[in-house]
């Protein structure tokens, strides 16, 4: 199990939104290079990086994600507004480990299909889910589309990972949904990543039970909830 920390850009800041709503912003710092770095020296080597503007199509934080990327020791997964090739390029470029895609793989799986297969081991599925289905756009538009159905359609690629983010938990420190979570490690024989309410080293643990390969934890770890001396070494190799 890897335990993660979510770098949320909006506006050149890092954030920490509640149940994904832009209008709900719990935390606001105002260096994300230096947030980063304060991960990294605490020994985490994995970062979750998030482009909220270029998700919600209001802008860009290309330019903090390069510096982001080129850390010497620590691998960043990257997404936000990934919707053609040109973006994903651009990204693995800059250094990104991986690139997260999350729309345009529910409304044009074949080209999804057809990036995957040109990056194989580079592109990240973002499954964000709410009330159950898939949702896109920055959280702003619901589907219909059945989150473990859509994985049963993209078995045979070769993703690096799914990372999984329960929005209606999201932000709100009141635990992870581990029933979605069941329910997705089933579904799918990825690698299989998840986000959303993870606040305590419980929910870690009930999360490695369960089978989940790592855990992107965001507002828990900005407010201190999840204390770092209550991470085993083998959470964050």
């Amino acid at each position: 199990m890897i335990v993660i920390p979510a770098i949320d850009l909006r506006d050149g800041d890092c954030v920490q939104l509640r149940g994904g709503d832009f209008d709900q912003e719990l935390i606001r710092l105002s260096d994300p290079v230096h947030v980063a770095v304060q991960w990294r020296d605490l020994g985490f080597k994995h970062l979750h990086v998030i482009d909220l503007d270029a998700a919600a199509g209001t802008g860009s934080n290309r330019l903090i994600i390069e510096r982001i990327c080129q850390f010497y020791d620590v691998t960043a997964q990257v997404g936000g507004g990934v919707r053609d090739t040109e973006a994903v390029d651009q990204l693995l470029r800059l250094g990104a480990s991986s690139v997260l895609v999350g729309t345009r793989a529910f409304t044009d799986p074949a080209w999804f299909a057809q990036v995957v297969e040109a990056n194989p081991g580079r592109i990240a599925l973002a499954l964000d889910v709410r009330d159950g289905t898939i949702t896109t756009s920055a959280w702003r538009e619901q589907t219909s589309i059945d989150p473990a159905e859509f994985l049963g359609s993209v078995a045979s690629l070769p993703l690096a990972q799914v990372v999984a983010t329960a929005v209606d938990v999201e932000g709100r420190e009141a635990g992870p949904d581990l029933e979605l979570v069941r329910r997705l490690r089933a579904a799918t024989a990825h690698r299989l990543g998840v986000a959303g309410g993870v606040t305590t080293a419980g929910d870690v643990r009930a999360l490695d039970s369960i089978g989940v390969d790592s855990v992107v934890v965001g507002t828990a770890l900005y407010t201190g909830k999840l204390e770092m001396s209550a991470l085993s070494e083998e959470l964050h190799p």
